[in-house]
């Protein structure tokens, strides 16, 4: 039997094709008997998958920390600045006011003077009058009520001796003044304000002394009674008549350096009298 030439290749062909088809199943078939029974997974790979990647692939024990990786990403993409102290401002200092120095209060005596006239001032009227300095049952001669005056003759040891009627009644139970008073005002330290507040009972005259350098403004204000007469060291009067008018403030400069004096007279009976003083 004899072959055409297109023949013979055609066959030729044909079992080359067969005997590489038959070389590529056995390598195959030698390959799957040579791979390695898989791999039993651990707990670590089953709980932790960055775990299992690195027991199954030696070169991501060279990988760098997770904690390494974030702190890369967050950092800026430029260097950081080093933070800016806020600048320091000096330290403020609070003005601290000085506190304001109280009026001086003054007042007259009521002991240690001449006592002409009393007011009778009884907690438990009537008041007794005595015929003697002390207290006994049978030596009350008389009873007085309150706010009635009394012209005194005497005073011995807290006992006021009185005219009409004639006895002794306790100094205590009535309210009286000096008859001449001659006081001098002195300002608290670092103050220049006063306040005189008294009483005339009866006759007589009260007066107060200050002392104002030249050019000082003097400032006087009435704020009981009578308004008080203004005299300078040599007698003239810087306020007019104070019974006739009705000032009830002065101010003015101080003409010369010397003492003033507020001067207030009694008016039948007296009076009650306050009035505030400035100088500065």
């Amino acid at each position: 039997m004899s072959f055409t030439n297109s023949q013979i290749i055609t066959v030729s062909l044909a079992g080359l094709a067969t005997a590489v088809g038959v070389a590529a199943a056995t390598i195959q078939s030698g390959a799957m008997k040579q791979s390695p029974p898989p791999v039993a997974e651990s707990p670590a790979a089953t709980g932790n998958p960055i775990a299992a990647l690195s027991a199954n692939n030696p070169q991501s024990l060279q990988a760098e920390p997770l904690q390494a990786e974030t702190q890369a990403a967050e950092s800026p993409p430029y260097p950081s600045q080093p933070a800016q102290s806020p600048a320091l401002e000096p330290p403020q200092i609070v003005a601290v006011s000085p506190q304001k120095v109280r009026p001086v209060v003054v007042t007259p005596p009521n002991s240690g003077c001449k006592i002409t006239q009393a007011v009778v001032s009884d907690p438990n009227p009537p008041l007794n009058v005595r015929s003697r300095p002390q207290v006994r049952g049978s030596n009350i001669v008389g009873k007085l009520k309150n706010n009635t005056f009394v012209s005194v003759a005497e005073e011995q040891n807290g006992w006021l001796r009185i005219t009409e009627p004639p006895g002794w009644i306790a100094k205590n139970r009535t309210e009286s003044s000096c008859v001449n008073v001659n006081q001098q005002i002195n300002f608290m330290p670092g103050g220049n304000e006063a306040i005189v507040k008294g009483r005339i009972i009866g006759g007589g005259s009260h007066s107060y002394r200050i002392r104002a350098a030249k050019n000082q403004t003097m400032t006087v204000k009435n704020r009981r009674g009578v308004f008080p007469l203004i005299l300078t060291s040599n007698g003239k009067a810087l306020t007019g008549d104070n019974y006739t008018g009705n000032e009830t403030e002065w101010t003015g400069k101080i003409p010369a350096t010397g003492n003033y004096t507020f001067e207030l007279n009694s008016n039948f009976r007296g009076y009650e009298y306050e009035f505030y003083v400035r100088v500065r």
